[in-house]
């Protein structure tokens, strides 16, 4: 299957020419899901062809009348299995939630979204309760990044079918979520655009968390102006167009401690060849220390924040069902139950002290560039019966995302491989609340690293 290359301004553009509509969009996403032969099975836990051919029809007549709530009324978008929505049940890509209560309303993120008129297509897969960033799920099986799907690689977590709604034309958006790297790890793994933004400007409420210290609530998408268009719906903000800025005179930091070990030839390549392109073009890029990221090792040496609050969170669920939880997942849960009150507070304070040291330092630059991650997807088949080969994976899949997690930032994930080769994604990363700069970072520079 080609890629699907329509963005959000295309098929809005689309939509208000009469060259489209809502429902034959819907339609097209419903027969792609539908396909024996794709991923449709293996991406959606649970699709809900009923409400979004309802809600299509319904953008339709607004749109007929000049209603339509906004220009992008009418267009299909994945929703991560771990949020709300109204009488549907949240699983979390889990079975130890299959019988919970169904919601009583959307997550306010989801009411944004169908507020703006956006059409909830299904409800993705993902890892078990977000906690890993390969995507692997032995749960409800594990949907295959787009790069040699003959052979099976895999997508990246914990936002797996989030991206391969969107890399396969079964949505043209999707609602993830980014604890340490779940937005930006299976965008670079499929070949798209992710996008964590700063936490605290997207309400968590109405989603299962992981860590509500690192959780955060971003888009992946096919190009930077859709992840801007969604980004701004989730926030509640605005939709405006992001202003490019020139490549010429933008200050990039690499940090070459942590975040440049043990990378993949392919990424190395990769990497230095999108330096190249942006040095070329006038960019001033400097390699700097960055102990911050070293101390992140420190911080999470008892599992971190992510395991204690998931323990405290799980605790109850897991004396019940332990047996339905997938064990590579229930065993990291469990590490936050030998965390002392003590240790917590000791994460606190080391956090803070951290991200101040971090705010400092990057303060001359416009943004980090790093890779997104270390290496490129591993094959599916040599992780399902390796717990070693799996948690190698895993560290380095999820290591460069979650520095910036721990570090209370924004970042977003470009592709920058060359057609055919193995993914690889340029992360472009800065301090909590420079969002919108970042986004007009990224508008600069996508088109160069992407040729």
């Amino acid at each position: 299957m080609m890629p699907d290359t329509r963005t959000l301004d295309s098929l809005a553009a689309d939509l208000d020419a009469g060259r489209t509509s809502a429902r034959a969009l819907v339609d097209e996403c419903l027969a792609r899901i539908d396909d024996k032969n794709g991923e449709g099975q293996r991406t959606f836990i649970h699709v809900d062809s009923e409400g979004a051919i309802a809600a299509a029809e319904a953008m339709d007549k607004l749109r007929k009348a000049n209603a339509a709530p906004s220009r992008f009324a009418g267009i299909p978008i994945s929703i991560k299995d771990l949020f709300d929505i109204k009488g549907q049940v949240s699983r979390a890509g889990s079975l130890a939630l299959r019988d919970a209560s169904p919601a009583t309303a959307d997550a306010p993120v989801v009411a944004r979204l169908r507020r703006a008129g956006f059409v909830l297509i299904g409800r993705t897969n993902m890892v078990e309760f977000a906690y890993s960033g390969l995507g692997l799920n032995p749960h409800y099986g594990t949907p295959k990044s787009p790069w040699q799907r003959d052979v099976g690689h895999v997508p990246g977590g914990s936002s797996s079918g989030a991206a391969v709604s969107v890399t396969d034309g079964m949505a043209h958006g999707a609602l993830g979520t980014d604890t340490g790297g779940s937005c930006r790890i299976p965008a670079a793994y499929c070949g798209i655009v992710g996008f964590k933004p700063s936490a605290w400007r997207i309400p968590l409420d109405g989603g299962v968390p992981l860590s509500f210290t690192l959780d955060s609530y971003g888009p992946l998408a096919r190009s930077v102006a859709c992840c801007v268009t969604l980004d701004a719906v989730h926030a509640d903000e605005p939709i405006a167009p992001v202003t490019p800025r020139p490549v010429k005179g933008m200050r990039l930091a690499v940090p070459t401690t942590v975040a440049l070990d043990d990378l993949e030839r392919a990424v190395v390549e990769a990497f230095e060849r999108a330096l190249s392109k942006l040095s070329a073009q006038g960019a001033i890029i400097e390699r700097i220390a960055m102990p911050e990221f070293d101390a992140v090792g420190t911080l999470n040496a008892k599992g971190g924040f992510s395991s204690a609050e998931a323990w405290a969170w799980h605790r109850a669920l897991i004396a019940k069902k332990a047996n339905e939880y997938d064990p590579r997942v229930i065993v990291r849960i469990r590490r936050g139950e030998s965390q002392s009150a003590a240790d917590y507070v000791d994460l606190l304070n080391d956090r803070r002290a951290i991200i101040a040291g971090f705010e400092e330092r990057i303060a001359p630059y416009d943004a980090l560039v790093m890779p997104t991650v270390a290496i490129t997807p591993p094959r599916i088949a040599d992780l399902v019966d390796d717990d070693a080969a799996y948690g190698k994976a895993n560290i380095l899949s999820l290591r460069n995302c979650s520095l910036i997690n721990t570090m209370d930032g924004c970042a977003i994930s470009l592709p920058i491989h060359r057609e055919g080769d193995a993914p690889v994604g340029l992360m472009l990363a800065g301090a909590g609340g420079s969002d919108r700069r970042i986004f007009e970072l990224a508008a600069g520079i996508e088109s160069l690293v992407r040729s």
